[in-house]
């Protein structure tokens, strides 16, 4: 099954990095196919970045993202630039705290940046807690690749705070599943 994910958010949160992450996941621990992309440019430093990766069992022809199925989005200016026009049948995880939008799509409020500051004091781990929930709310990945992935990919001496990160992001990824479902 292919998979469309568009990242986005200011830079300097690690969205690149969060897409790198999630197609290592796909293609070295899951043994799926996947392509990553990303838009580098001067919103390298605070404006809306944006990367994207797709996931397919089968071979991929096209490389670009074309019609995204899930979206992560992680800063209001994210949501108007790449966001704002998800189609119906899209998912979307917005940081609750940075996103003021909402999109027409479904969708699930995770409070990655709130939880990031708040319960691990690190703010900078806020893109794995957002990619843990993207993986309890989607499936896309196995919460073994993206565990495997994460730890490839964080520099040395911080893995046991971002494996504490990705963790805190399955569990508000399946809060807000039971959320929705109540």
């Amino acid at each position: 099954m292919r998979h469309e994910v568009r990242f986005s958010g200011f830079g300097g949160q690690g969205i690149i990095l969060a897409a790198v992450i999630l197609g290592r996941a796909a293609a070295i621990h899951d043994g799926k196919y996947a392509v990553q992309t990303q838009v580098y440019g001067p919103e390298a430093r605070g404006g809306a970045s944006m990367s994207a990766v797709v996931i397919d069992d089968d071979p991929i022809l096209y490389p670009e993202v074309t019609e995204p199925d899930i979206y992560v989005i992680m800063s209001q200016e994210g949501f108007l630039k790449y966001g704002k026009g998800a189609p119906a049948g899209a998912l979307m995880l917005v940081d609750a705290e940075l996103v003021q939008d909402r999109p027409g799509c479904r969708y699930h409020e995770i409070p990655s940046t709130y939880e990031a500051k708040s319960t691990l004091k690190k703010v900078i781990v806020a893109n794995i807690v957002m990619l843990g929930a993207l993986v309890a709310t989607t499936g896309v990945v196995s919460e073994a690749a993206i565990e495997k992935a994460v730890l490839d990919s964080v520099p040395k001496g911080t893995e046991d705070l971002n494996i504490r990160a990705l963790k805190l992001g399955f569990d508000l990824g399946r809060r807000s599943m039971k959320d929705e479902t109540a």
